[in-house]
């Protein structure tokens, strides 16, 4: 059930752009959470010249909705503390984007050249998100699924990143399913992990949050998908269990709205 605050805003945002207008139901995506009904979805793709159409990250002031959406959440098991928005490039904040795409809606496309991860909406918008990829040597580029969903996850360090960086042994113990680490504000994974798989096989790459924001934009991880941990966690959300993950390659042009 929505907050009363929460309500009132979104109806106020909705009756002034219209219930009919597509940029009413995108303009205050960060206001109303993820679920919550905002009239008729438009039915028709926006022609192509909407091509140069600016990202929308939302309605009203940018830098009061941006300390919003990344403020200090207390609700979760442990605290998520805000995000210091200098830490981030304003590019790799969360935006609804103009991004047409043969995908179906749900579906979550990887940029890892552009630093982006679209969750697809379908008419010709997506949700943007920016996030951390792989350095080079640890590039991942196919078609996945999630095959389950974990909050506030377990870290179990491959045994070939324990030999490439044995000092995060010290940070392990034995856990139910071998050395690794607990779910924590300190866990590399953050505060969400999508895992993604091909067919019955675990590909070892996760979607998941991050102790270290600032690498958000950078290739830096060991392949994995790194998101702010407010984003992480608005995502795992929108995203169900099976939905489908495209990674692009690397160098692929991919459009960057």
């Amino acid at each position: 059930m929505l907050p009363r605050a929460g309500i009132t805003l979104c109806v106020a945002a909705f009756a002034a752009l219209g219930a009919e207008s597509a940029a009413a139901q995108n303009c205050f995506l960060f206001f109303c959470p993820p679920g919550a009904q905002l009239g008729r979805q438009a039915t028709t793709a926006p022609g192509p010249d909407r091509q140069s159409e600016q990202a929308r990250p939302f309605f009203g002031s940018p830098d009061v909705a941006y300390a919003t959406a990344y403020a200090e959440s207390n609700s979760e098991p442990f605290p998520v503390p805000a995000l210091r928005l200098s830490d981030v490039d304003p590019i790799y904040l969360r935006k609804s984007v103009y991004y047409p795409t043969d995908e179906p809606p749900g579906t979550i496309v990887i940029d890892p050249q552009g630093h982006f991860l679209y969750l697809i909406e379908g008419a010709g918008r997506a949700i943007r998100y920016g996030v951390g990829v792989g350095r080079s040597g640890f590039e991942w580029a196919g078609v996945a699924t999630i095959h389950n969903k974990q909050e506030w996850p377990d870290w179990y360090p491959p045994k070939e990143m324990i030999e490439r960086q044995p000092e995060i042994r010290r940070m392990m113990s034995e856990l139910q399913s071998g050395l690794g680490m607990h779910g924590g504000p300190r866990n590399p994974l953050g505060a969400r992990a999508l895992y993604l798989w091909q067919g019955n096989k675990d590909t070892l790459y996760r979607i998941h949050g991050t102790v270290e924001p600032w690498t958000i934009g950078k290739s830096v991880s060991s392949g994995c998908i790194r998101m702010i941990n407010q984003d992480v966690i608005d995502l795992y959300e929108r995203t169900p269990v099976g939905a489908k993950v495209v990674v692009l390659s690397s160098r692929t042009n991919a459009m960057r709205p």
